[in-house]
């Protein structure tokens, strides 16, 4: 009797959970395919990087890098390699998709346990993160899949025009 209890609750357990399991959509293939003055988007239209042959990258990608520095490296240390503080952004952009990075920069997070408590704050009202998240997704992009190294990429594609108009008008 008490076994078929138990094969009933696994059974019942079972049954509990989703059909199809969920996952994470992460951040899908990287390559470039199309751009909008200069920012360009992967085959799903996410943000992502272009890099030159002679290791020029796009100018989104750098002002990802800057506002990067200015903004994050404090808590996810430099170049996305994480600290004691916060984990290292290189190996979360790699089952991150572009919503659930926007989503979690935006609104923060907050996973608390027994042995640690950790506090991603929202970023959603600071214009210095969300006007310039596009650039800053592309950046760590890049990093996380190797194609950029540590520290400032030494060549960057020219400001497209139009760019200075859309910062001021985000920026407000």
């Amino acid at each position: 009797m008490q076994r078929i209890l138990c094969v009933a609750a696994v059974v019942a357990a079972a049954l509990a959970l989703p059909s199809n399991p969920v996952y994470a959509d992460g951040p899908g293939d990287a390559a470039a395919v199309k751009s909008d003055n200069g920012k360009w988007t992967d085959k799903d239209g996410n943000p992502t990087f272009k890099v030159e042959q002679d290791g020029t990258v796009d100018w989104y990608t750098y002002i990802g890098f800057t506002r990067y520095s200015a903004e994050c490296l404090r808590c996810h240390g430099p170049d996305g390699m994480g600290s004691t503080y916060a984990p290292a952004l290189t190996d979360s952009m790699k089952h991150l998709s572009y919503s659930d990075f926007y989503g979690t920069v935006a609104g923060g997070k907050k996973s608390v346990s027994a042995s640690q408590d950790l506090v991603m704050p929202a970023e959603g009202a600071n214009k210095n993160v969300m006007c310039f998240i596009d650039g800053i997704y592309s950046y760590l992009r890049a990093r996380s899949d190797g194609t950029i190294g540590r520290g400032r990429p030494e060549k960057h594609a020219p400001k497209p025009a139009g760019y200075e108009k859309a910062e001021d008008e985000c920026m407000g």
